[in-house]
């Protein structure tokens, strides 16, 4: 069941408008399936208003808390916390602005959010972040992360952005180039990058792309599932990285004809299965496997489940409904939980609540925001059937109840 608490955002002394303004007539509404849309859109601007609102001040450095366990991971969080929010909020921002309440809310988050990426990239801000090698690997993850986000809202975000802003954006990402991905699913980080490129300046290493395409062609495991690497790993990492940014690398190369339409069905067809497995490991009480690696990404394990929805590709077996619902059970238990912010409103490290022994040594305060991918589905519009169709229960809710649903299959290519 959803809980319909609505989240005070903490805010930023000096900046006002930037929280969700409606908050008290969707506690009192009777139109439940619009207080979920704004219980989602509650949750965004939670997680993204403190990152946002400090970049845009240049003050994300002096007032982002460290957290994790290894200090050489600070100076790189940075930019793991804007990349990765970049990358979950940019298809609601993508919706642009109108004279809605929340369209109006938008307008204002695009103007933020295009001020803080003219913060990352400007070599004279305080925070400028690190794009290279000077951070060791991580930050090819993060650049790739934006440059993702930058697809995603490139109509609002990108395409009004001043040129001193979009060269400053290249030639950091640009700066990426300098680090060799290892060999799993950061191939797809380098691809990333060089699509946007592409997409850009139709110019780009097109052997990256190749070699990752090559690549997850040799780890695909079947029944829509690829291996990170030559392991098969146990984890969401099909969700977090792998079926997302295939299927955004393989459309911009699509639309820039230099990628086969069969191709691009394929990949569609797999991830749309996984889409499919993803809605059945959620319980009947909204909860999921608590296995694998970067479990502190808390609901972006269903990055892809959101993105398929927002593509409005849904396998037949699945209506956006019953999405929406399971979605918001997983959400409400992760957001709710006692110490999942801190008390000034910044996410912390856990699955459900504050959890750092959850944490590899890799996650860091920054990590955590790719939960917003979990968030996507924000990106269809209000009067879309995933948010205004009638409440339909997910698979395993329906299973468990002993009601009829179709059986499972697994798919071939």
């Amino acid at each position: 069941m959803l809980r319909r608490k609505f989240l005070k955002v903490v805010p930023v002394a000096g900046v006002s408008g930037y929280l969700v303004p409606f908050s008290a007539v969707a506690r009192n509404t009777t139109d439940k399936k619009s207080a979920t849309r704004q219980y989602w859109l509650s949750v965004l601007v939670k997680i993204a208003y403190p990152v946002l609102v400090n970049l845009s001040l240049g003050k994300l450095k002096s007032s982002m808390p460290a957290q994790g366990k290894t200090k050489s991971r600070i100076p790189v969080s940075y930019l793991e916390a804007f990349g990765r929010l970049l990358a979950g909020i940019s298809p609601w921002l993508e919706l642009g602005a109108d004279n809605t309440t929340e369209g109006r809310l938008r307008e204002k988050y695009i103007k933020l959010t295009q001020t803080a990426i003219k913060a990352a990239v400007d070599p004279s801000s305080p925070d400028y972040m690190i794009f290279g090698k000077a951070g060791g690997a991580q930050p090819l993850v993060d650049a790739a992360f934006m440059a993702h986000g930058l697809i995603r809202g490139y109509h609002q975000l990108w395409e009004p952005l001043e040129a001193t802003v979009k060269t400053n954006v290249l030639s950091a990402l640009k700066l990426s180039r300098e680090i060799k991905p290892s060999n799993n699913n950061w191939v797809l980080f380098s691809a990333m990058i060089e699509v946007f490129i592409l997409k850009e300046e139709n110019n780009c290493n097109l052997e990256v792309i190749k070699y990752a395409f090559d690549k997850m062609e040799e780890w695909y495991a079947g029944d829509g599932v690829y291996k990170d690497g030559p392991a098969f790993h146990f984890d969401y990492y099909n969700s977090y990285v792998i079926h997302p940014m295939l299927l955004d690398i393989a459309k911009v190369m699509l639309d820039k004809n230099k990628l086969p339409p069969e191709y691009y069905t394929k990949l569609l067809t797999r991830a749309k299965r996984f889409a499919e497995i993803q809605e059945r490991m959620i319980s009947p009480e909204g909860t999921f496997p608590v296995i694998g690696r970067s479990l502190a990404y808390r609901f972006g394990a269903f990055q892809l489940l959101s993105q398929i929805s927002l593509m409005r590709q849904l396998p037949g077996t699945i209506l956006p409904a019953q999405v929406r619902g399971a979605l918001s059970a997983i959400i409400s238990r992760m957001v709710d939980a006692p110490g999942t912010f801190d008390d000034k409103g910044w996410l912390q490290i856990g699955f459900a609540g504050h959890q750092p022994g959850i944490a590899e040594e890799y996650i860091s305060a920054g990590s955590v925001y790719l939960c917003t991918t979990g968030l996507l589905s924000l990106g269809l519009p209000a009067d879309d059937p995933f948010w205004v169709d009638a409440p339909v229960d997910w698979s395993s809710k329906k299973a468990w109840a002993g009601a009829d649903l179709p059986n499972d299959h697994a798919i071939t290519d």
